[in-house]
């Protein structure tokens, strides 16, 4: 079951030549493809309510140090990565379901010149393919949503930890009760979507071992950025060249108005939680 539902996540981010799709979106926003640096990515791999700014802010909230090695889960294509890489002095290794993604990830990351600081691999979050003790830190960004067994994620996610390190979430979470509105950006329909209050991933994280660092609700961030998007799209009369309609497809409108009337309705939140080991 737990393969049939990856499989079908990952036909829901696949679409089929990433590179190409934003190579071109690139070069229609005035941007040199020959020359980029990893700012020229970000309003495109920044898969996450908030974009570069709930990166910037969840990075601080988890307190990386330079030359700490992370565990990126779920890391699309790669944009938090090479911003914990670029920004934060980290090396980082990526794991995600979507081919797709995995091989864009690793192109965008040679062509602003982090082929060194981050290694992206294609595989799934409840069979981590790595040694015990191998990170010092490992972050997922709006991934658990797509995962039904959080408590073998969480489980893996130990495994692979070193004492003493850290584990930041940054997803969407349930916040009142109520049937969602689909499709949503992670999910065309509630068969793959497994949104889970952040008592739940409470639980998990301290039924692993884990100790609570930090908790919070991002409700009223989200808000605000939902309303600046929607002010800079009405006033420049559409999407910009580069941006996320580009890994949405077509159904790009009603997804990101299905996510806002979830929010307006108090059922979800961006909620982060920082975890630590022992």
């Amino acid at each position: 079951m737990a393969q049939e539902i990856e499989q079908r996540v990952a036909l829901h981010y696949s679409q089929g030549s990433l590179e190409a799709t934003i190579l071109a979106a690139l070069k229609s926003a005035g941007k040199d493809p020959g020359r980029l640096v990893p700012a020229d990515l970000s309003p495109v791999d920044e898969f996450h309510i908030g974009g570069r700014e709930a990166t910037v802010e969840f990075a601080t909230q988890m307190e990386v140090r330079p030359g700490m090695h992370l565990l990126d889960i779920g890391s699309g294509l790669g944009g938090a990565s090479r911003y914990f890489a670029h920004e934060r002095g980290c090396r980082v290794t990526g794991i995600d379901l979507t081919e797709d993604y995995v091989r864009a990830a690793a192109a965008l990351a040679k062509r602003v010149g982090l082929a060194e600081r981050v290694d992206y691999r294609s595989g799934s979050a409840l069979a981590l393919p790595f040694a015990p003790a191998s990170f010092d830190g490992a972050y997922m960004l709006h991934v658990g949503m797509n995962i039904a067994d959080k408590a073998a994620l969480v489980a893996q996610v130990r495994r692979v930890l070193k004492p003493g390190s850290v584990f930041g979430i940054y997803d969407v979470m349930r916040e009142g009760e109520g049937a969602l509105s689909f499709p949503v950006p992670w999910a065309a329909t509630a068969e793959t979507s497994f949104v889970e209050t952040a008592a739940a991933y409470r639980r998990h994280l301290e039924g692993a071992g884990f100790e609570m660092v930090k908790m919070r609700s991002r409700r009223d961030f989200a808000k605000e950025f939902f309303h600046q998007m929607r002010a800079r799209a009405a006033a420049s009369g559409g999407p910009p060249p580069l941006g996320l309609h580009l890994l949405m497809g077509a159904e790009t409108p009603q997804k990101v108005a299905n996510m806002i009337d979830n929010l307006e309705r108090g059922l979800i939140a961006p909620t982060e939680i920082v975890a630590r080991l022992p």
